[in-house]
């Protein structure tokens, strides 16, 4: 059996979409922009160390590592140059742009998931991932767009799906990871 960190990846991710929900819908040409600085950092925080740890080490089996560790790196610089860039006062037009290629990567992604009918629910992964990566697809036109809306609305609606999608994902994955985990040892504990 091995130990993995793919549940504190996941509701970590979920955390974001949530704040990231809340700033396209509320923050997006907002007067206190730095307000959202903490939540970005936080969240890219984890998910960048959390991501460049797995792509690393492979700490999981397979194919996993690239799907949850990789894609892990592009969200959590995401959100830490969003929490950069707020804080210094520079446009978020190039943060934008590098989220069109993470998101487009979190659709292949999602779509091969599907495709190759991994992980326990792989219709429910797929589709979390797929919807993720539309949001980074269109951070550019929601920047662009941020004075209609219904559009910052439609934004916002995808990201909690995801972030829902992945909430579900991540509390049964804690809720299975406890029971299965309770007897594991590090090998240095293990008897002989």
């Amino acid at each position: 059996m091995f130990v993995n960190y793919i549940t504190l990846m996941l509701i970590n991710m979920v955390a974001g979409l949530f704040i990231l929900a809340s700033y396209v819908y509320w923050g997006l040409g907002a007067d206190n922009q730095k307000r959202w600085i903490p939540g970005f950092g936080m969240t890219g925080a984890i998910a960048l160390v959390t991501g460049l740890h797995m792509t690393f080490t492979w700490p999981v089996t397979g194919s996993f590592n690239i799907a949850y560790g990789e894609t892990s790196v592009l969200f959590g610089i995401l959100f830490v140059a969003a929490s950069i860039a707020i804080a210094q006062g520079w446009d978020l037009l190039t943060v934008a742009m590098y989220a069109f290629f993470a998101g487009l990567t979190a659709i292949v992604i999602g779509a091969r998931i599907i495709n190759l009918n991994l992980t326990r629910q792989p219709l429910l992964s797929g589709i979390g991932f797929i919807l993720t990566g539309l949001g980074g697809v269109l951070a550019a036109p929601s920047l662009y767009l941020q004075t209609n809306r219904t559009w910052r609305m439609i934004g916002a609606a995808v990201l909690i799906i995801a972030a829902l999608i992945w909430a579900l994902t991540g509390y049964m994955a804690y809720w299975g990871h406890i029971a299965n985990y309770s007897d594991w040892k590090p090998p240095i504990m293990r008897s002989p």
